[in-house]
This record gives structure tokens, sequence and C-alpha cells, in this order.
């Protein structure tokens, strides 16, 4: 086999080219991505982390409260949220039991006490009454409100939404319940 200058040049080429292109991407890459002076900043700061392991939450709003909340909210508001709750309960006063209990006249009865409905275990323990504020912190996310409930809606995110929709249960057999004071 015959080794010309011309096979030797195509090889000398193509390592050539390949180192070119090997520090054209390298000098390309450092500047499109400048570090020149920002080696010690720090980009993301890292808050520090008490001994005890909590770690503390600062919220950029301050939380409005749930009677300010339900002072602004708006009963049709409410009922249009309720639409989504309707596949598992009624709200009809004497109205039957779904999958999930009948609400009519739910504010301030007993957590687990509506006659006729099989409650979790977890629910049933609870005592007390179905406050504005356990109303609110249940339709926020009911498993962290009662871990093993039975109901498998994710909950209501959003502050206002939850507000209407309590109203609206409010206007349920509860209308004279009043609202909570600032």
């Amino acid at each position: 086999m015959k080794f010309d200058m011309f096979e030797f040049n195509k090889i000398a080429g193509a390592v050539l080219f390949t180192i070119l292109i090997g520090f054209g991407v390298s000098e390309l890459s450092g500047i499109l991505i400048n570090t020149g002076g920002h080696q010690d900043a720090v980009a993301y700061p890292v808050p520090d982390i008490p001994e005890s392991g909590a770690v503390a939450v600062v919220e950029d709003t301050p939380a409005v409260s749930l009677a300010t909340l339900l002072a602004n909210a708006d009963v049709a508001k409410g009922e249009k949220t309720f639409k989504k709750c309707t596949a598992c309960h009624s709200i009809n006063e004497g109205g039957a039991n779904k999958v999930g209990p009948n609400l009519f006249g739910v504010l301030d009865s007993d957590i687990a006490g509506h006659d006729g409905f099989s409650y979790s275990a977890d629910l049933a323990a609870i005592e007390g009454n179905w406050t504005y504020d356990a109303l609110d912190a249940f339709l926020t996310k009911p498993k962290d409100f009662a871990a093993g409930t039975k109901m498998s809606f994710a909950g209501i995110k959003k502050d206002t939404d939850r507000a209407s929709l309590i109203l609206y249960l409010r206007s349920q057999g509860d209308a004279e319940a009043p609202l909570p004071a600032e």
C-alpha cells in the first residue's frame, strides 16, 4: 500500500480542524458565560438553617385574615365554586348523602356528626364543630386537616375562592351565623 502526501495532508488537516473546533468551542463558551470578576459572589444565597433544623418561611405578602376574606367574599362566586363539590355532596335541606355528606347547615355543626354518613376514623376523631377556620383549613387541603379522610379532593388553593365557598355554605342553612371579627 502506497502512502502518498495527499493522504497525509487529509489526515493532518482533519486533526488540525478538530483541534481548531475544540479551541473555538472553548473560547465561545468563555464569551457566552462570562464569570470574570464574580468568582466569589453568591448567585443564590442559601438561608442559614438553625440548629433545631427548622427553616423559617418568609412570605413576600402578608396573609390576609379569614375575617377580611369573608367580608369581601361573593356568594355567587361561591355557588360557582361549589359546582366542583356537587359530584360528591348535595346542599339541599334534607337532601341525601352522596359519596360525601349533605352540606346543608354544615357551619357550626359537629365535624363528623351528619346523620347517616360514615366518616373516616381520622375525621371522626376530630372533636368540635365546623367553624369558619376549620372549614377554611379543611378546604385548603383536606388531607392536611385529617390525613385519613375519605375525601380525595386536592383542595382549593386560592384564598378568595375558599372564602366565597364558605360564604355560600353559610348561606345554605347558616345565614344567621355571625361572620368572624378582625
